[in-house]
């Protein structure tokens, strides 16, 4: 697998708009190295017979179903707020005018 050279790492981020200097620069290029020959070693591992998987577990969706129930009314949500207006919780202001 060809390496990937520092060149390279200064264009990806100038693509992602990251500003390295140049000691970034020597410190990231032989890390994303090893990165992409331990991506490269998995890849190899995997023969054509095994199926990607994203979780070695197959898993099933454990949520119940979706069912109406009765639920409390405006006034009995509100019963117990400090304070309400037009059947709606009513708190402090904490942005001012700038929006």
């Amino acid at each position: 697998m060809p390496e990937i050279s520092r060149d390279e790492v200064a264009h990806l981020a100038d693509l992602a708009r990251i500003d390295l200097d140049d000691a970034e620069l020597d410190h990231l290029a032989p890390q994303l190295n090893v990165i992409l020959e331990s991506v490269a070693s998995i890849r190899g591992v995997a023969g054509d017979d095994v199926p990607p998987t994203s979780h070695p577990i197959p898993l099933t969706n454990v949520f119940r179903d979706d069912v109406p129930a009765p639920c409390l009314t405006a006034e009995q949500a509100l019963s117990g707020a400090p304070a309400s207006e037009d059947q709606r919780f009513s708190v402090p202001r904490i942005l001012g005018d700038e929006q």
